[in-house]
């Protein structure tokens, strides 16, 4: 165990050292006419110019003169042969005045990325987006947080689903335990529907709409076109045909030869599924995507193990079932954590460095923060966690005459360890999805 963490640590170290910090977001790298351009002419169409290409996105170029008049015509297309650059066509013979440029992309992480131009025809006055009609470049109040809490939420449930690990690895009673599948069921429906509420609210969340424009087909349909809106399908077919393998899997009489072709298709679906949430994430803006997307499945699947292991635990420890033997559960369940924590940390912070521009974002961005809050939850979390290995050391189930009053302490001790660890665990998947939302640049 010590020489592969060894070995993790060594492969980490070499990654941070030669890998170039990825961006936070896609950015403007030019514009034609430029931003405060003085024309003599109207121009035929206004292009923009992107540090990555993501695809041709409907309605996310808007040009306005001063009376907040469209004045724009035709789709969002791509003028050349360069794929980050897309444009839009502009009425022809337009008057003489100053005119702004909206702009609304979707990065590859899913987040939206808003802001305007501006350009002058003639001689008049060049007005930017201080003095023009407002744009609506804002993300709605509403729309962010209930964003935010499908995130969480869609995070909680991936981490129920996790606990499957438990029930095969470590409870073989739990497969007739209807609560510990009630548990598996839950996290199923909460990523279903976390994952029918991400795809209603992306279209008001990158254009700046209110709740009321979760009901936009423009929207939702621009929603599908993005690499974002079919991943979040993708998750809806992955958590399906998680839910109809869950049942079979567990069935007690399941031939061993059907049960490790299940718990294969098991890892394969629960792979693709945690692909849905690390394609969509800041990982994707790492210019070396293997490292970055594979460390974040790591660090996810990890936590969801851990986490979802510790609830599962939680509930035998609360109400076993009968004539149930905890001791060799917990300690199996203690060194499956073991290695989790282990591949959490490392992971962590190969993410964490290539993710984050600068070593000083740490404490001067609230992406920086949030990265040094959830640490420091991580941090007590394992010191929790280290109180339960300790409990579980000393053994749950001793023989000999004083045996009962060693597992009534004991199991006290341990119940309140892990109720710990799990509302922890609730902590720190909350900072994590803020972390989601927040630009590691700011």
């Amino acid at each position: 165990m010590k020489r592969a963490l060894a070995l993790l640590a060594l492969l980490a170290g070499w990654l941070l050292v030669t890998a170039a910090p990825a961006s936070a977001h896609v950015e403007i790298t030019s514009s034609t006419p430029a931003d405060g351009a003085r024309l003599t002419a109207a121009p035929s169409l206004v292009s923009i110019t992107l540090s990555e290409n993501i695809g041709i996105q409907p309605r996310s170029i808007k040009v306005v003169d001063l009376e907040g008049r469209q004045v724009d015509s035709g789709p969002v297309f791509q003028p050349g042969a360069v794929a980050e650059q897309v444009g839009v066509r502009l009425r022809p013979d337009l008057p003489d005045g100053s005119y702004l440029v909206e702009y609304a992309f979707v990065s590859a992480d899913s987040h939206p990325v808003r802001g305007t131009l501006a350009f002058v025809v003639g001689a008049g006055p060049l007005v930017t987006s201080a003095g023009a009609v407002s744009a609506a470049t804002g993300t709605d109040p509403v729309v962010d947080a209930t964003a935010t809490a499908a995130r969480w939420l869609a995070y909680l449930g991936v981490v129920l689903l996790g606990g499957l690990a438990f029930v095969v690895l470590c409870r073989p009673a739990a497969r007739t335990d209807r609560r510990a599948r009630r548990l598996l069921t839950a996290g199923a429906g909460l990523v279903a529907v976390t994952a029918v509420a991400a795809f209603v609210l992306q279209g008001p969340y990158a254009a700046g709409r209110n709740i009321e424009a979760v009901f936009d087909t423009g929207l939702l349909a621009d929603t599908l076109r993005v690499a974002y809106g079919k991943l979040l399908l993708l998750r809806l077919a992955a958590v399906a045909a998680f839910a109809l393998l869950v049942p079979r899997l567990l069935r007690p009489d399941l031939p061993d030869r059907l049960r490790s072709r299940h718990e294969n298709l098991a890892v394969v679906t629960g792979f693709v599924l945690l692909l849905t949430f690390s394609a969509t994430g800041h990982p994707v803006t790492d210019p070396v995507l293997f490292f970055s997307v594979g460390a974040d499945l790591v660090h996810f699947g990890a936590i969801a193990v851990w986490a979802g292991g510790l609830v599962q635990l939680a509930l035998c420890l609360y109400r076993p079932a009968p004539d149930e033997d905890l001791g060799p559960v917990a300690t199996r369940f203690s060194r499956i954590a073991a290695s989790s924590v282990a591949a959490i940390a490392v992971s962590g912070a190969v993410l964490a460095i290539r993710i984050m521009p600068s070593l000083t974002s740490l404490w001067t961005t609230k992406f920086g923060l949030l990265v040094l809050l959830k640490a420091a939850g991580f941090a007590l979390l394992l010191a929790v966690a280290s109180r339960s290995r300790r409990v579980v050391q000393r053994g749950l189930a001793v023989p000999g005459p004083s045996s009962g009053t060693t597992i009534t302490t004991d199991l006290r001790k341990l119940r309140q360890a892990v109720a710990v660890e799990v509302l922890l665990s609730v902590v720190v998947l909350a900072l994590a999805a803020l972390l989601t939302v927040t630009a590691p640049g700011g």
